[in-house]
């Protein structure tokens, strides 16, 4: 007995959900330098989705969803960020679903409320 392969729109469901969710805390002079707008315009660069802010002790906080390989390109560009940018650190963490629910839409890349 072999098992019946799922209905199309399961399949379909899957598909189009994100293989993986990283959540970025960027730290040094990136704040009033242009990082989030230019997280924003790599991030949707690569189809990405997900949100970045700033966050009130300086740093700049990311929540990249989609798949692995396009998050590891981006990652590896925090590192250098945009001309102004000087980064001292890049911390990365697993991140999950319902972090991505923080930007108000299922889909696309922006920029939300410093927290």
């Amino acid at each position: 007995m072999t098992d019946s392969p799922p209905p199309a729109s399961e399949i379909a469901a899957n598909a189009s959900r994100p293989e993986r969710f990283v959540r970025a805390i960027v730290s040094g002079c990136v704040q009033g330098v242009g990082y989030r707008a230019w997280t924003q315009a790599e991030a949707e660069a690569l189809g990405l989705s997900g949100w970045v802010r700033n966050r009130m002790n300086g740093d700049v906080e990311a929540l990249f969803a989609g798949p692995a390989a396009a998050i590891e390109e981006l990652c590896e560009k925090l590192w250098r960020g945009p001309p102004a940018a000087r980064v001292a650190r890049v911390e990365l963490s697993q991140g999950d679903e319902s972090d991505l629910a923080a930007n108000g839409r299922a889909a696309g890349f922006c920029q939300i409320a410093t927290i």
